[in-house]
């Protein structure tokens, strides 16, 4: 599965505060990934990161960066 910086996510389990979508600002080895719901910023290794994931809400896509800087 592909993830982009930006995408917001759903996991399969809920966050403390309720949530279970989360937005992506970091990709690499480890996804940084920060909850919608109360702002929480936590660091997945990436195979825990894919197998947690329920699906993908919101994509941005590998052209939706640049349409937003211009």
């Amino acid at each position: 599965m592909k993830f982009y910086l930006g995408d917001v996510v759903e996991m399969k389990k809920k966050h403390p505060c309720g949530s279970f979508q989360w937005e992506i600002w970091r990709l690499g080895a480890d996804i940084g990934i920060k909850c919608l719901g109360c702002g929480r910023k936590v660091m997945i290794p990436r195979p825990k990161f894919e197998k947690g994931v329920k699906k993908i809400v919101k994509s941005m896509g590998p052209g939706e960066l640049e349409n937003l800087t211009e």
